[in-house]
């Protein structure tokens, strides 16, 4: 059965009027790039509130640089360093979860949800539940919560716009007015840095390696799982439920050169693509302007230069993390949320040098087997699996550790 789509109708164009915006997680990667773009036209915005995680300076910087009403610290104990850092300047402070949400529900017509992992859950729901326009940049929300968020976008009218550049780029040649014209959304991958390494060599590769990305400056976490291609599972349960398509029309493709960004085939033989250079400002952009576009300090594509672009099927028994997330929205319910808490157990460990790098999946892959999948219903039955997950992969990775320190 095909999935229906989440509300995606054209909104009016933006009046001359300064859209009010939020950034959840304004002090990460994507919270950074948000609010370079908007110092850059700061008339066409106006800042209701900003949150970070515990950089209290950066986000008391960010606050005073785009005069945002409210400034909220995740951690508690910041409260009182983050007043110091904004005392004279008339801005709101303060902490805890509770008050991220709370900053989600205030008043703004467009919401940047960049707040990594589960903690974004609340605050990007809190957002939904307004009505507002969601900048989804969080995974987690639709690869662990993907129904009970979409249900959510449909019962309060609100929009949701896609930020991950492969989300992005279906975005924005998907016709969801015709979506029995598509035959397949088609993401593209850079296949990492270990694309062509052989798996006896994989096995050794150090977290150095693994985050050394070819063509995109990343995190850590983000780095290991485009090495072992865990992302583009991730992004397939996200696609899954961002379009109106049946879990048998997406496709992932390797494409060393990140330039096409994914593509839609249609029924005519079609095929619409997204290109540009590898930066998320141009993403960003796109969901911070749209329906229109705005300027972006990116450089621009030069397909002369580039040269030439190519395309491989990826190996799902060289990655087999690819398999593990099909297989895992396949089984529905809570199994893609403990796919992504044993996934995040397992890089962690990588990362600490505890396990290598070929068990990240084999620890994903005894979570799964280890936990049937059972119903979802609401974020509290999306917190219990995400626990589940993450318990079974802990005992994994013991179990894994132990035998290499025997070794």
């Amino acid at each position: 059965m095909v999935n229906p789509a989440p509300r995606v109708e054209r909104m009016p164009a933006i009046q001359p009027a300064a859209r009010r915006v939020t950034i959840l997680g304004s002090t990460g990667s994507i919270g950074r790039n948000t609010v370079d773009l908007i110092a850059r036209d700061p008339e066409r915005f106006q800042v209701e509130a900003l949150t970070g995680h515990r950089n209290v300076q950066l986000l008391a910087e960010q606050a005073r640089q785009l005069r945002a009403r409210l400034a909220v610290i995740a951690d508690p104990e910041l409260l009182q360093t983050l007043r110091e850092a904004l005392a004279g300047s008339g801005i709101e402070a303060a902490a805890g979860t509770n008050s991220v949400t709370e900053a989600a529900q205030r008043p703004a017509d467009w919401v940047m949800a960049a707040i990594v992992g589960a903690a974004g859950l609340k605050p990007t729901l809190a957002a939904v539940r307004r009505g507002a326009t969601v900048a989804l940049a969080n995974k987690e929300c639709l690869v662990c919560a993907g129904d009970v968020m979409i249900a959510e976008v449909r019962a309060h009218n609100a929009s949701m716009v896609p930020v991950d550049s492969e989300h992005s780029a279906i975005f924005q040649v998907f016709e969801f007015d015709r979506p029995e014209t598509v035959e397949r959304v088609i993401l593209t991958a850079s296949g990492g840095p270990f694309r062509s390494w052989p798996r006896e060599k994989m096995a050794k590769a150090t977290p150095e390696q693994a985050i050394a990305h070819p063509n995109w400056s990343m995190g850590a976490k983000i780095s290991v799982d485009s090495a072992s291609m865990m992302n583009k599972g991730l992004e397939t349960i996200e696609a899954f439920h961002l379009f109106p398509i049946a879990k048998e029309q997406i496709e992932v493709v390797v494409h060393p050169q990140s330039v096409v960004h994914s593509m839609v085939s249609y029924a005519d033989g079609s095929v619409l693509a997204q290109m540009g250079t590898p930066d998320m400002r141009t993403p960003i952009a796109y969901a911070l302007a749209w329906p229109k576009r705005m300027k972006a300090p990116v450089e621009r594509l030069d397909l002369i230069k580039v040269g030439t672009l190519t395309f491989e099927m990826p190996d799902e028994t060289h990655f087999p993390a690819l398999r593990l997330a099909r297989e895992a929205l396949a089984a529905g319910g809570s199994a893609p949320a403990m796919l992504n808490a044993a996934n995040e157990v397992a890089v962690a460990a990588f990362l600490d040098r505890k396990i290598g790098f070929l068990e990240i999946a084999a620890v994903v892959e005894d979570t799964l087997a280890a936990r049937p999948a059972t119903s979802v219903a609401n974020l509290d039955d999306v917190a219990h699996a995400d626990a589940a997950g993450r318990r079974a992969a802990e005992d994994a990775v013991a179990r894994r550790a132990a035998k290499r320190l025997k070794q």
